[in-house]
């Protein structure tokens, strides 16, 4: 349920709304201030709500019901699209594309330091790596963690860029905060919402990965649950569905790229795609990446390695640093195409 207040109404009038509504019913408020006019979200459940009364309150112009399951990234409750800034870089609306790059493992300081300084040349905004692996087996490479954290941090610093990592479990937050400038929730932890929360409460930006079986108001759905904790600074990521048939597959998972004008359809959060996880294969990454980037994505993650074949993990689908430049050039020739065209 949204209520839209006045152009006019004062301070007084929407903190006399905001008051009634806690005293009144057992919901939480989310408020979005904008330059003409604020807007009170409700959480919780509207049916106790007696509509008609709430626009009677001063300073209200209107209150109604949101008709879609996800309500508070819904573009009928923000309609202008939101931008989020780290460190100077802007993500979302009609800004260039960004690109995250870096490799799936921070597997030293040599090779961490190398590739960022690489993928900066070649034009990349932010700067990721796993310190936390979630890999299927015990057996495989599972990450530096903390020690992984603070390499992350100082090759961001050395070389301007922000940086990203996911963060795994719960016990993680707190920590992954401390080092990286971008909190990653993974495909496989897409339905945590004790995670989500918790995250959403260090009140940095979040990366919000679609599970590989997930419908898409799922996906909007659970990131609301980081807009109820007060944190809209969301970022929605397409990496890829279980592929639907018999016979052999010959990528990891089905690209959904619908999803990209979806969600700007739908929702003012800015969504970007990662064709490295969702292809499985560096030979279709920049394929792939260039048709996110037609299909208008925000930006593109993806994972990359000086010396791919030597890589601890995921190495098939890791691009090198050169082919990297090609995918930024190649990318922003054609976003500055359709915005020309646009």
């Amino acid at each position: 349920m949204v209520i839209i207040m006045k152009p006019t109404a004062s301070e007084q009038e929407i903190t006399f709304v905001i008051n009634y509504i806690k005293r009144n019913y057992d919901l939480r408020i989310d408020t979005i201030t904008g330059e003409f006019q604020t807007i009170i979200g409700l959480i919780g459940e509207e049916n106790q709500v007696d509509f008609e009364l709430l626009e009677l309150l001063p300073g209200v112009e209107r209150a109604h019901r949101i008709q879609t399951p996800y309500k508070l990234v819904s573009r009928s409750y923000h309609s202008a699209d939101h931008i989020i800034d780290v460190k100077g870089v802007r993500i979302g609306g009609s800004s260039r594309p960004i690109f995250i790059a870096g490799p799936c493992s921070i597997e030293s300081k040599e090779q961490l330091l190398q590739i960022a300084a690489q993928i900066k040349s070649a034009g990349a905004d932010i700067l990721r790596g796993g310190a936390f692996k979630p890999r299927s087996s015990v057996h495989s490479f599972q990450g530096l963690g903390e020690k992984g954290l603070e390499l992350l941090a100082r090759a961001g610093e050395e070389h301007g860029m922000p940086t990203i990592t996911e963060v795994r479990g719960e016990t993680q937050v707190e920590m992954v905060a401390k080092y990286a400038d971008i909190l990653q929730i993974g495909a496989r932890n897409m339905y945590n919402q004790d995670l989500i929360e918790s995250v959403a409460r260090q009140h940095k930006p979040i990366l919000l990965k679609r599970h590989f079986g997930a419908g898409f108001d799922e996906l909007l759905n659970f990131s609301e649950r980081a807009i109820a904790e007060g944190n809209r600074d969301v970022i929605l990521c397409e990496r890829g569905l279980i592929p639907v048939g018999k016979g052999r597959q010959h990528t990891r998972y089905m690209l959904d790229l619908s999803i990209v004008p979806l969600t700007k359809i739908e929702s003012y959060l800015p969504v970007i795609v990662d064709p490295s996880h969702a292809t499985g294969r560096r030979d279709l990454v920049l394929s792939m990446s260039l048709a996110a980037i037609a299909a208008g994505a925000h930006g593109i993650m993806v994972e990359v390695h000086h010396q791919p074949e030597k890589a601890l993990s995921d190495g098939p689908q890791m691009i090198r640093p050169s082919e990297l430049q090609h995918l930024i050039s190649t990318s922003l020739n054609i976003y500055q195409h359709i915005t020309k065209e646009t």
